[in-house]
């Protein structure tokens, strides 16, 4: 059942596929369709450097507190690492398994680190829009959210040389997705964690396919209670869904998705988690690892979207 209200641009849908979800005929037979996505945020976050009245309190090795009007020198380092450190460590772990990314890139971040925007595309992976800030749109004016739609695909472009395909913001606005819609340049939208499979909303008067994304299956909870105490836990639960879901598409084929930060992550303890997980993915053959913008073509294709 669809709960329409006319004022919102977001109706709730409680439904979805139902009982008989639509088979997603992944390429080869494959089980499942699998996605992995490392968020580029270092240099996007809330300082003073940036205009920001306050330093970043949110996903990092010591979350909470009470914001600084001020530079926040233990707050930057940690995000500096991220670009520094984590995200080469993350980046050869993929190339040393052949396994592909999406980049979730904020635009300002990839403008701070041209160097690492050449690297991604130049590894052959994915790179879609995070907005140009890590920042709560919730309260951005529409004429500046709308400006800065616009302005993280343009860095993306012109920093990866690859036109971003897919937009995720992840603290959304209600604006966003038809802001998204509006601006053209998108295949698919990522601000959802509704599905095991992409779907189609109406965005901007026409049909949006939703690739939706994970906050289970993601190192996040390293730094948000209740989260992941230790990095077998981190290994255990992304091999429990792996597995669970490799197992369900024997009938039904489903996606699965798992959320990457160079700055948790790319630490050696939890790399060493998540390589564990990737050797697991490597020996089973039935599972297609894929870029999101592979995934939401393939959808298109299959299944494109009622008249």
């Amino acid at each position: 059942m669809t709960i329409l209200a006319a004022e919102t641009e977001h109706p709730r849908d409680f439904l979805g596929y139902g009982e008989n979800p639509p088979d997603p005929q992944w390429p080869g037979g494959t089980r499942l369709a699998l996605s992995f996505v490392l968020n580029y945020e270092e240099g996007g976050e809330h300082t003073v450097l940036n205009g920001d009245p306050h330093s970043e309190i949110y996903l990092h090795e010591v979350p909470g507190g009470t914001p600084r009007q001020e530079r926040d020198l233990s707050t930057e380092t940690q995000f500096e690492y991220g670009a520094r450190a984590g995200v080469w460590r993350i980046l050869r772990l993929f190339a040393e398994r052949d396994l592909p990314l999406t980049i979730y890139g904020v635009g300002r971040a990839l403008e701070l680190n041209p160097t690492v925007a050449r690297a991604f595309t130049a590894q052959g992976h994915e790179v879609a829009s995070h907005g140009w800030r890590w920042i709560d749109y919730r309260t951005v004016p529409e004429e500046v959210e709308r400006a800065e739609v616009a302005r993280c695909y343009e860095t993306i472009e012109r920093t990866t040389g690859q036109k971003p395909q897919g937009w995720y913001t992840g603290r959304i606005s209600l604006r966003t997705r038809r802001l998204v819609a509006e601006h053209g340049g998108y295949l698919y939208d990522n601000d959802s964690y509704a599905d095991d499979l992409p779907y189609y909303v109406r965005a901007a008067g026409r049909p949006l396919l939703v690739v939706p994304y994970t906050l289970d299956n993601n190192d996040m909870k390293f730094a948000v209670p209740p989260g992941f105490a230790s990095n077998d836990g981190f290994t255990r639960h992304l091999t429990d869904a792996f597995d669970f879901l490799r197992r369900e598409g024997e009938r039904s084929p489903r996606m699965m998705s798992v959320g990457l930060h160079c700055r948790i992550t790319g630490r050696p303890a939890r790399a060493a988690a998540l390589e564990r997980f990737l050797d697991h993915v490597c020996r089973h053959r039935d599972v297609w690892v894929a870029r999101r913008a592979e995934i939401a073509r393939h959808w298109l294709q299959v299944h494109p979207p009622a008249a």
